[in-house]
């Protein structure tokens, strides 16, 4: 091979090297914040599930206005 083929090669695959180094810190980021935003859902599923185990989801009747089909 003449030696500015094999530079173009070399080009390119570093190149090819830095497009795929700069994709995977975006998914990188892409996924740590969705952990976190599965992190915070989890959190709020077992207060909810703790609330509605023991009751506490149940508004008191004597505080709520009647729907408005009522």
């Amino acid at each position: 091979m003449s030696e500015k083929n094999e530079d173009e090669r070399l080009d390119a695959l570093e190149t090819r090297i830095a497009y795929q180094d700069r994709t995977i810190e975006e998914l990188n980021v892409a996924i740590t914040e969705q952990w976190k935003i599965i992190d915070q859902l989890s959190k709020r599923l077992t207060m909810m599930e703790d609330q509605v185990r023991s009751g506490s989801y149940i508004a008191d009747p004597s505080t709520e206005r009647p729907p408005p089909h009522y």
